[in-house]
């Protein structure tokens, strides 16, 4: 069994966690008064860079989980995210609408393979 590594640790959650060679963290807009494309622009860059720190990249993308505020923004996603993610290394993604926090929205759940 391997161990647990914790990122950014505070009292309700982690920025990263790894375990068993995955990691597993979760993305908003670090300027949530951005419009759709902005909120996604921000949350692609915030995961390369998420990714970077864990040891992984966009190729070992595992499973994204995107939770929209309003599904017609479904286009803005779809057009970023084709240019995002390397051709060949699409992850398994689902798209869900709900209600997320004020001003915020998209966020996304990452899972991802460590490089080792």
């Amino acid at each position: 069994m391997s161990d647990i590594q914790r990122f950014g640790v505070t009292r309700r959650w982690s920025d990263a966690v790894i375990h068993g060679g995955v990691a597993y963290f979760v993305e908003v807009a670090d300027d949530p008064q951005q419009d759709m494309r902005g909120q996604v622009s921000q949350i692609l860059n915030q995961i390369d860079g998420r990714l970077a720190l864990v040891g992984s990249d966009r190729t070992r993308l595992l499973q994204v989980l995107i939770y929209v505020a309003d599904l017609a923004d479904g286009p803005v996603l779809n057009s970023l995210w084709d240019e995002w993610v390397p051709e060949g290394h699409a992850p398994a993604r689902a798209c869900i609408q709900v209600g997320i926090s004020p001003g915020y929205l998209v966020e996304m759940v990452i899972t991802a393979a460590v490089i080792t």
